[in-house]
């Protein structure tokens, strides 16, 4: 799993919001867009993606796309 590679798959997750206005240093929770529902279907994605199933508790803990990416790799 890269970087680069997971910010593609987090940024599909958007409908609305431009994938160039989406970085590692992102502050996902910041974006126009985001809902509860996207925070869902991210977490359904990393599960899906990755095999990685990431908790309320630890997921409410990060709020950098980077920082998500070194939770989920941690939990691989």
């Amino acid at each position: 799993m890269e970087l680069k590679d997971f910010i593609k798959s987090f940024a599909l997750q958007f409908d609305e919001t431009d994938e160039s206005d989406i970085n590692a240093e992102t502050n996902f929770r910041e974006l126009d867009e985001w809902s509860s529902l996207i925070g869902m279907g991210v977490m359904t994605d990393i599960r899906k993606r990755y095999g990685v199933q990431i908790n309320l508790t630890d997921f409410k803990s990060v709020s950098t796309i980077s920082e998500l990416y070194d939770l989920v790799k941690s939990k691989m």
